[in-house]
């Protein structure tokens, strides 16, 4: 049983800011070369509540507190709306957003299960020039949070830029093999989707095993 849990803990919210595209989104759209992992996973940047840094302060995906990498910027006006996809959706307390280390707005869920789509819309106070805006998604019931930082360039006009091309799916990864053996967090690809295994299995083809089986499905992949 404990290594059932042990399995399923990594799965259980994962979300992430399509757009602006935030870092990891920039990686698994393949926008920044040279990622790691964050290339599969731009949904799992969890680490305890609390931290001012990319990655959470946590020991995986530190390439997302690289600021001398050319992260690309997106250009906004005076506001801008943040949309999150959330991959499983987990009890929220608050959405907070920060520059430079001071909060500019929050948003309080008051611990509800949020939409699989969220957006906010932050005014960024009369800032100008580059700034990177770090996003944190406070879980209620753990004492985990998610994050994501956003790189934009913010001019002197209003709102969003006008929508553009649907960014591409993240990349698909490993191929499922029915003879390999897969534990809890492994993601594979098949169908042109990414599956990410629940707890140890082989042989179960993802797509088949039902909402509450081994395999979640994590969307498209390209």
């Amino acid at each position: 049983m404990a290594s059932l849990l042990v399995g399923i803990s990594p799965a259980q919210a994962h979300g992430y800011i399509s757009s602006p595209p935030s870092r990891q989104a920039m990686c698994a759209q393949g926008r920044v070369a040279n990622c790691g992992d964050i290339v599969y996973e731009p949904q799992s940047v969890e680490a305890p509540k609390g931290s001012m840094q990319c990655n959470g302060g946590g020991s995986r995906f530190a390439v997302l507190n690289d600021n001398s990498r050319n992260w690309p910027a997106t250009s906004v006006g005076q506001s801008v709306t943040f949309s999150w996809v959330l991959t499983a959706r987990h009890a929220t307390s608050t959405w907070e957003y920060f520059v430079g280390g001071t909060r500019i707005a929050v948003f309080d869920d008051g611990g509800r299960q949020p939409a699989a789509n969220v957006s906010h819309n932050v005014s960024l106070g009369g800032r100008s020039g580059r700034i990177t805006v770090l996003a944190r998604w406070n879980i209620a019931d753990t004492a985990m949070a998610f994050y994501a930082c956003v790189d934009l360039q913010v001019g002197s006009g209003g709102g969003n830029p006008p929508p553009t091309t649907q960014p591409p799916a993240p990349a698909c990864g490993t191929p499922w093999s029915a003879s390999a053996v897969y534990t809890g967090g492994a993601i594979v690809s098949h169908n042109g989707r990414r599956w990410q295994a629940q707890w140890w299995t082989q042989g179960e083809t993802p797509g088949t095993t039902g909402q509450w089986g081994v395999w979640r499905d994590q969307g498209p992949c390209g």
